[in-house]
C-alpha cells in the first residue's frame, strides 16, 4: 500500500519542492556509476553519508546535510521523490517557498540526529531524504488531516486504487515506522526507522506555530481539514493512466 497522488494540487507552483526533487535526482545520477565498484562507493559514502560514530566524534558534521541528498538505489530514490511530490506542494504553499526550504532542511538534520542518538556506536552510513520528507508528512497531517489521498493497494494479483483520508494513511505509516524502530537494531543497518519517526514528530512540532497563526481548530473548520484549493478531478480506474 502506497500513495500515488492527492486530490488537492497546490494553488501555486511549488518551486522548492520541484528543485529539491531535481537536486536529489541529479546528485544520484552523478554517482550512480559507483554502484559497480563497491570500494569506490564505500569511500564516497564515508565522505558524504552520515555515520553515527563519526558524527558523534565531532567529525563530518556536514554529512547531516549532504546525506539528505544521497540514496542507496533507484527504488530508494523513486519512493522518496514520490512522497515528496505528493505531500510537499501543499505544505510549501502554506509555508511559503523560503520557510519551506528551511523547514525541510531542519527536519532532515533533526531526523539524522535522532537516528545517530538511537545508534551512537554504529559505523553504518546513513543516506536518504526520508527524514526530511517524514517532516513534510508530519506537517501535512497537522494542516490537512482530512485531505484525500489515493493509495494503490496490491494484494498478490489484485491492484486497486481508492481514496482515504490523509490522517489514516499517515497514521498507519507512522505506526509502521515506530514498530519497525522498536523491533530493529539500528547498529546493523537497514531502514532508519527512528529517523523517519523522529522526522515526522519534529515536522508536526515545527508546524504548530503556522497552524496556530492560521487559526488552529478554526483553520480546520474553515477548510474541513483539506488544502484550501479546488479538488482535482481524476477518472476512476484500477490502474493509473500515464499521460504523454
Amino acid at each position: 500500500m502506497f500513495p500515488i497522488r492527492d486530490h488537492n494540487p497546490s494553488g501555486r507552483t511549488p518551486y522548492v519542492t520541484y528543485a529539491l526533487m531535481a537536486i536529489n535526482v541529479i546528485v544520484f545520477l552523478s554517482y550512480v556509476g559507483l554502484f559497480a565498484d563497491e570500494r569506490a562507493l564505500s569511500r564516497f559514502f564515508f565522505d558524504y553519508a552520515a555515520i553515527p560514530a563519526r558524527v558523534l566524534s565531532g567529525d563530518g558534521l556536514s554529512t547531516l546535510v549532504t546525506s539528505m541528498f544521497l540514496h542507496g538505489g533507484w527504488l530508494h530514490l523513486g519512493g522518496n521523490m514520490l512522497f515528496l511530490y505528493i505531500f510537499g506542494d501543499n505544505v510549501e504553499d502554506e509555508m511559503g517557498h523560503g520557510p519551506f526550504l528551511g523547514f525541510y532542511l531542519t527536519t532532515g538534520v533533526a531526523a539524522g540526529l535522532i537516528h545517530i542518538l538511537s545508534a551512537p556506536g554504529s559505523t553504518v552510513p546513513v543516506v536518504g531524504a526520508s527524514g526530511a520528507i517524514a517532516g513534510v508528512m508530519g506537517a501535512y497531517l497537522l494542516l490537512f488531516p482530512k485531505a484525500r489521498i489515493d493509495i494503490l493497494l496490491i494484494l498478490v494479483i489484485i491492484f486497486r486504487i481508492f481514496p482515504i483520508p490523509a490522517w489514516i494513511m499517515l497514521a498507519v505509516w507512522f505506526g509502521m515506522q515506530f514498530i519497525g524502530g522498536v523491533g530493529s537494531d539500528p547498529d546493523t543497518g537497514g531502514v532508519a526507522y527512528w529517523a523517519h519517526a523522529g522526522g515526522f514528530v519534529v515536522g508536526v512540532v515545527l508546524t504548530i506555530p503556522l497552524w496556530l497563526r492560521l487559526g488552529g481548530p478554526g483553520f480546520w473548520r474553515r477548510t474541513d481539514g483539506h488544502p484550501p484549493h479546488p479538488e482535482a478531478r481524476y477518472t476512476s480506474s484500477s490502474i493509473p493512466k500515464v499521460r504523454r
